[in-house]
């Protein structure tokens, strides 16, 4: 799942960013309310992290713009502002949450999950599938055939992407960018290291083969790939 992160202090969002990617979601940091507004607009997002105090725009005027351009994805107010009329006021403007710093990390998984799953209800499914292969969104927990597949972090983003637009074959530099935050670099054998191992814990001893390199253009997960 892919989650949008507006913070302007840096130590706390590179923190908040870096626990999410481990826990295994794709993570955009915007750092002023300006570019928050614009991500929020312009991204496909499950959920966003907003703080109040931002330069350029404040999180209470990117929140209205966000509803006003009917972006409905939940909302985690993350702020030091801990006033009940602020609280409130976040509430009323459309937020779905609000955690008061200093936070605790765990807390603050476990309400984005929760903010997650109860979405999740009425929006995509939680668990995303291809031939016996199981992907559940929430609990982080992948299967095949009913065997249980341990991935790494990464791996799990790869394989959600993968599933996602099963059938569509994703170039390197889509990959690199979702995946790793990063320009493709055609040097790089990164891209080629991740999709090896992922091949090797979800097709080795399963059939059909789900994972296909394309070559000249990228890779495809499909329930019918040869």
């Amino acid at each position: 799942m892919k989650l949008l992160v507006v913070e302007d202090e840096q130590k706390t969002g590179d923190y908040l960013k870096q626990g999410l990617v481990e826990a295994g979601f794709v993570v955009d940091l915007a750092r002023d309310g300006v570019d928050g507004l614009h991500l929020g607009e312009t991204g496909d997002y499950d959920l966003a992290i907003l703080d109040v105090m931002l330069p350029k725009l404040d999180g209470w005027q990117v929140l209205a713009g966000l509803r006003r351009a009917g972006c409905q994805m939940p909302v985690l107010f993350l702020t030091a502002r801990d006033q009940v009329e602020d609280r409130v006021k976040g509430l009323e403007l459309g937020a779905d949450d609000y955690l008061v710093k200093p936070f605790a990390f765990a807390e603050l998984l476990a309400r984005v999950r929760t903010l997650l799953r109860r979405g999740s209800r009425n929006q995509e499914p939680q668990v995303v599938r291809a031939a016996d292969l199981e992907l559940d969104l929430l609990r982080r927990r992948v299967s095949r055939g009913g065997r249980h597949i341990d991935l790494t972090a990464k791996e799990f983003a790869l394989l959600e992407l993968l599933l996602r637009r099963q059938g569509e074959v994703l170039p390197r530099s889509l990959i690199a960018s979702q995946i790793w935050d990063m320009n493709f670099d055609s040097d790089t054998n990164v891209i080629e290291v991740a999709v090896r191992r992922l091949r090797a814990k979800i097709d080795d001893g399963f059939e059909p083969k789900l994972i296909r390199t394309v070559r000249g253009m990228g890779y495809v997960l499909e329930a019918d790939a040869a």
